[in-house]
């Protein structure tokens, strides 16, 4: 629990295939954006963007020429009428873009773009970045496999994302956790191992504290939490199995001993049992779109041989699963893995997991 597990900083950004290309057409993810990723890396200045607490967000507001700032922001709104709504051009007259901000940390930097509706001062926020296929693939998992519905738009190499609310995991541990009430407390945990669970049957890694936000929903008398992940750029690319447990993060190390305070080892199985059951029943719903996402991914190259290999040999290792050592790439690792959660999803095989 005390190593720093080691994530490539310099993941590649993949390529978006033929075949994947096609396969967004289909659903209705590829739309012709009116703006790039890279139209807006032109900025001419910038300011640091700091929290309420006057620490660096790691994010920094930038700006623009004036004769460029007026076709960026009309672009802008186009493109959250496209995702928000039909794309018509009735609502854009009652939008405002207020800020855009540029994250420098980690491997996608994005752009993320407030935007106001100046009849009631309501706001929200849509993120452009760099499209990734082994990222896109991540979002769709997401809206099939977790709870959660995902919207999102693909043109080209650019790749829009709605903003998913809540409370950043590491300020919620910091600051909101050890407020909460004893049920509250107990709830959290069994909402993490499910959430542990749900990214190891996926193969979604790097789960630090920082990487999802807990979601509070108001319950009649109490208070549930819900766990999203937000951030899926370590989709089936790290051969570590560990990076795809969140409860071996040191980020995660509270809410590992809150599982161990909170949860018998009898009731984590279960908890395990009921996700893996869950996700199954997913992938039964959502059969013919799954399969043709499957076949996207065991026909491209989303990851490295080395790591391909060991995370083939690691998995064998748990389940015993010929089927992992003939896999040849990642999408096989996957397409596998979901094979075997829904041959065993009544408890059997997965335990040691």
């Amino acid at each position: 629990m005390n190593e720093d597990l080691k994530i490539s900083k310099r993941k590649p950004s993949y390529p978006i295939s033929t075949k994947l290309d096609a396969y967004l057409t289909h659903y209705r993810r590829n739309i012709n954006l009116p703006i790039f990723y890279s139209d807006l890396l032109r900025f001419q200045g910038s300011i640091i963007v700091y929290d309420k607490n006057d620490e660096d967000t790691l994010w920094i507001r930038v700006y623009y020429n004036d004769y460029e700032r007026d076709e960026i922001d009309l672009s802008l709104k186009r493109v959250y009428s496209s995702l928000v709504s039909d794309g018509g051009e009735s609502i854009l007259k009652y939008l405002s873009v207020d800020a855009i901000d540029f994250c420098t940390f980690g491997n996608s930097k994005p752009f993320r773009i407030k935007v106001r509706n100046i009849l009631n001062d309501n706001y929200t926020y849509f993120y452009i970045k760099k499209a990734d296929a082994s990222r896109i693939y991540g979002l769709e998992l997401e809206h099939m496999l977790s709870p959660h519905s995902l919207n999102f738009l693909v043109w080209k190499d650019t790749l829009i994302e709605e903003h998913i609310a809540g409370i950043p995991g590491d300020e919620f541990i910091k600051s909101k956790l050890p407020d909460c009430s004893s049920s509250e407390k107990s709830q959290i945990a069994k909402e993490f191992v499910k959430f542990n669970e749900r990214c190891l049957i996926r193969l979604l890694g790097d789960m630090r504290s920082y990487n999802y936000v807990f979601v509070p929903i108001h319950d009649f008398d109490q208070v549930v939490f819900r766990i999203r992940a937000i951030d899926f750029d370590q989709q089936c690319y790290e051969g570590n199995l560990k990076i795809y447990r969140p409860q071996f993060f040191k980020e995660n190390f509270k809410m590992v001993e809150l599982v161990k305070e909170r949860i018998q080892k009898e009731s984590i199985d279960q908890y395990k049992i009921e996700e893996r059951s869950i996700v199954a029943k997913r992938m039964i719903s959502y059969k013919n779109r799954l399969k043709r996402l499957l076949e996207c991914m065991t026909s491209d190259k989303i990851s490295t041989d080395e790591h391909i290999e060991l995370i083939k040999a690691e998995i064998f290792n748990y389940t015993h699963d010929v089927n992992f050592k003939k896999s040849n790439n990642m999408g096989e690792v996957l397409k596998n893995a979901l094979d075997f959660v829904k041959r065993n999803y009544e408890g059997v095989g997965l335990n040691r997991l």
